[in-house]
């Protein structure tokens, strides 16, 4: 089967909040026998480091340092990892320019750092942008989240872009041989027929492709009755788009995935249709 994700891409800087996107990278790396790239952004600012070069100095001894970390870490778990520093002003333009320049087909992440506001509820600033400006997926992951064994969760509309994110979930249980369950969320009951044809449609198209699927549509607000439904299906990876379909250009992430990110407790896959 070919593979759904070919170019890796982890954006780390190597702190505790890391730990849980370093192991998944890790993981999915060894599961699909793929090379690895990483890439470590360091905050650099020339007017400031020439007031203050002994931070610089300090920054610069502190990176090399985790980078030498990264690699042994990597090596350990036979992944073969080409990291990269990447210096900038804004972390998140430096992990999107490396995307970028190695045509990366998946970024993955933490969801936050220390520097997080409203740690409790909403993914990091840095994160966030990222998610927002990436040219390609994205998979969030909170910090004692691994790999995914149980189901796959994903969250579609019934609309072109919808069967998109669908085909995409069906394809990444297909390869890790697990069912999938697919919840459509719609805002009144008047809305239930087309939702309910969109998800039969969709069942066919995953049991064509050998993946036991199981759906259902749900009324209400739309980031409740995901969860609701990830924990009655007890999923441990769930797939949505990154913005709706009336969304302009790439200035925010819908306010549906960014409460889905922020408040999982396993990895999230945002997906750039």
């Amino acid at each position: 089967m070919t593979q759904l994700f070919t170019r890796l891409l982890l954006a780390t800087e190597h702190t505790d909040y890391d730990s849980g996107a370093e192991a998944m990278a890790f993981a999915l790396a060894q599961r699909c026998q793929l090379p690895l790239a990483a890439v470590l952004p360091l905050v650099s600012n020339p007017e400031y480091e020439a007031l203050a070069p002994q931070i610089a100095v300090k920054a610069e001894r502190e990176a090399a340092s985790k980078m030498i970390q990264l690699r042994e870490q990597a090596s350990a778990q036979g992944v073969h990892m080409d990291l990269r520093l990447r210096r900038g002003e804004e972390p998140y333009q430096e992990i999107v320019a490396e995307a970028q320049a190695l045509g990366s087909d998946m970024i993955i992440i933490r969801r936050r750092g220390k520097r997080s506001f409203f740690a409790n509820l909403l993914v990091g600033e840095m994160v966030s942008k990222v998610v927002t400006h990436a040219p390609c997926h994205v998979l969030i992951v909170p910090r004692q989240a691994r790999m995914w064994q149980q189901r796959v969760l994903v969250a579609a509309e019934a609309t072109a872009q919808g069967q998109q994110i669908v085909a995409i979930a069906v394809a990444v249980a297909a390869q890790c041989a697990l069912p999938i369950h697919l919840v459509c969320v719609v805002a009144a009951q008047t809305l239930c027929a087309q939702a309910d044809a969109f998800v039969t449609e969709m069942l066919k198209l995953a049991q064509a492709q050998g993946v036991a699927a199981q759906g259902e549509v749900r009324v209400g607000k739309p980031y409740t009755e995901i969860f609701a439904a990830r924990e009655a299906c007890q999923a441990d990876l769930m797939v949505m788009g990154g913005r709706g379909e009336a969304s302009i250009g790439r200035a925010l992430i819908g306010g549906v995935a960014q409460k889905v990110m922020g408040l999982a407790d396993v990895p999230v896959m945002v997906l750039h249709i």
